[in-house]
């Protein structure tokens, strides 16, 4: 790679960003700054109609590349500019959406390729309706900041910001430029996520009391893209900083679940532990010479985080996350009520009087073949709608397409986001608050109100007709 390049991922990393592993909670970390501006409240922000969506890419790698091709195939949309650090790689994508157009649409994709700044000028140029981001973590907030700055939406993968105050800057951003800000948690597309939201809607397993959320994902195998891909910076962050340093996947269904910051109940504080860290260095000294950078490394990020999360109304929700055990992939995605408890890995139900065909009483789980009847009864809308399609298309089940499309389709109705920016930034902060946590010997952490208070009055998620 050129000079520019290292220092890019330089830049990226734990090392070259001066990432804070442990956030200062003054009282303007949790209540945020003054506002000297007219604030748009953007928990049910509709932004104007748009007819035909300009799309810009900023990294077109592991995620951003399936984004781009994906949001091509979409009816209304125009991709019209790609910026990436690697030529190749954007040019690739370029090729894709043309493929996925058919043709008639994104004839003319401007690729920005020279250096770490150009996507700035990206941004300055071709004005796009909405930007995606899928860039390395520390760039996020930066990226996403600087987009609505420029008159764009912005659209941001997985964690949003890194740390509370570049989320308060988020929220400000946001409400001041009246652009939204989604973090794209495609998790909360999966068909049984859908499934439970609605059966939680319909009051199928009564008051909910208690979720349980995961992360647990082997990625160890990521450690050998050491000079490009995702574990070229992530194995930094790993070593560094000690914590649940991904924690929306699982939580953000069962936040949704609960209604949490819409109306009904928010998140109060949480409490977190780390395993100790092993796993990464035994990776290493097995896979790569003694003087390897990953063998310099310290490992102080332990292999498995677990956290317990109380809320306002005093329900609770069990947050674990661990990409480095050597064990199958699971979310958990359990929401537990008054009446029954929903679960995932696999799907099952155990609900009071039991499930028609299936179980006679809660004593048993009802699984397989035996939830026909609760799939028939329950089905969400939106799969309903769209299921079809979205597993055609694919990306993960299928559960990426119908982000996307949902994205577009709100853009386009100008309707309300199915997430809105306060949560994304709620849900990423679990990140820095168990890092502070741990770092306390699990002393509770209080999560600030992103939304300055305007939860109470946030209508649910409106996808459940």
């Amino acid at each position: 790679m050129n000079s520019n390049r290292r220092n890019f991922i330089k830049k990226s990393s734990i090392v070259g960003a001066g990432i804070t592993l442990v956030p200062s909670l003054s009282k303007a970390n949790l209540l945020g700054p003054s506002r000297p501006f007219d604030a748009q409240y953007m928990g049910g922000f509709a932004a104007p109609k748009i007819d035909k969506v300009r799309f810009a890419f900023i990294g077109v790698g592991a995620r951003g590349s399936g984004h781009a091709k994906q949001i091509a195939a979409i009816e209304g949309t125009e991709v019209v500019a790609i910026s990436d650090l690697y030529e190749d790689l954007a040019q690739r994508s370029a090729d894709a959406c043309k493929e996925a157009g058919k043709g008639q649409r994104h004839k003319k994709i401007k690729l920005y390729t020279n250096g770490e700044e150009d996507w700035k000028k990206m941004l300055k140029e071709q004005k796009p309706d909405a930007v995606i981001i899928a860039t390395p973590w520390k760039l996020h907030a930066p990226m996403a900041i600087e987009a609505m700055n420029s008159g764009s939406h912005a659209f941001v993968e997985v964690p949003l910001a890194l740390t509370i105050d570049e989320m308060w800057q988020i929220v400000d951003t946001s409400e001041k430029t009246k652009k939204h800000c989604m973090m794209m948690e495609n998790v909360n597309y999966g068909r049984e996520e859908l499934l439970y939201l609605n059966m939680c809607r319909q009051g199928v397993i009564g008051e909910l009391l208690h979720g349980e959320a995961a992360y647990i994902h082997e990625l160890r195998s990521q450690m050998n893209e050491v000079e490009r891909g995702t574990g070229s910076w992530r194995t930094y962050h790993y070593a560094k900083r000690n914590g649940n340093l991904y924690p929306t996947h699982g939580l953000g269904p069962v936040a949704q679940y609960m209604n949490l910051a819409r109306g009904e109940d928010n998140f109060k504080f949480i409490n977190s532990f780390s395993s100790p860290a092993k796993g990464r260095k035994l990776y290493a000294e097995k896979n790569f010479p003694a003087d390897h950078q990953w063998n310099e490394l310290d490992y102080k990020g332990g292999d498995i985080s677990t956290s317990i999360i109380k809320t306002d109304l005093g329900r609770t929700i069990m947050v674990q996350w661990d990409e480095t055990s050597p064990r199958p992939y699971n979310r958990l995605n359990l929401i537990q009520g008054t009446k029954g408890t929903l679960a995932g890995f696999p799907t099952r139900m155990a609900i009071e009087g039991g499930i028609e065909g299936a179980t006679e009483d809660h004593h048993q789980w009802a699984e397989g073949d035996g939830l026909a009847k609760i799939y028939e009864k329950y089905e969400h809308p939106l799969y309903k709608r769209l299921g079809e399609l979205a597993v055609k298309m694919g990306g993960h089940g299928g559960m990426d397409f119908m982000m996307l499309y949902r994205i577009v389709e709100c853009l386009r109705n100008g309707e309300p986001l199915d997430q809105n920016m306060y949560e994304g930034c709620l849900w990423s902060a679990v990140a820095p608050l168990s890092e502070a946590s741990v770092a306390a010997n699990g002393a509770p952490q209080e999560f600030p109100d992103f939304t300055r208070g305007n939860w109470k009055s946030t209508d649910e998620l409106a996808v459940v007709e």
